[in-house]
């Protein structure tokens, strides 16, 4: 019996030291596995695939905004080079406000003085000649 209990734990010993051997060499395989298909190109693709799904959307509402403020800023440069010409248009017309200002009052004079030739003075009230001569 003595034998037969010898034998029967020389096998046990043999075995858990078969069994440590290949299943360490089999764990290690194992985890070498599921690293290689962790980390495979396919895996990697699925992964970028839905970094994309997620974050579009927001880079799109993104795009959307900026295109939307940059027609508001073009409206407003629009505006403000048209008000730009505007004044210095109006800067420009001060020589023909000059012009019409001249004619004016050299109609006035020879108005007078054809009243004064046949005899009927013509004269200005005092308001219309102030506001004339305080137009220019």
């Amino acid at each position: 019996m003595e034998d037969q209990e010898m034998q029967l734990k020389v096998r046990r010993g043999i075995l858990c030291m078969c069994l440590y051997f290949f299943g360490s060499t089999v764990t290690d395989k194992f985890t070498e596995s599921m690293y290689v298909l962790a980390n495979e190109p396919s895996v990697a693709l699925y992964r970028l695939q839905e970094h994309v799904r997620r974050s579009l959307p927001e880079l799109v509402q993104h795009k959307t905004d900026m295109q939307s403020w940059e027609e508001q800023s073009q409206g407003a440069i629009y505006s403000v080079e048209y008000a730009c010409s505007a004044v210095k248009s109006m800067t420009n017309s001060s020589l023909y406000f000059k012009n019409i200002d001249g004619l004016l009052r050299q109609a006035i004079s020879m108005k007078e003085q054809i009243s004064n030739s046949q005899g009927r003075s013509f004269i200005l009230p005092p308001v219309t000649a102030k506001y004339l001569s305080g137009l220019f």
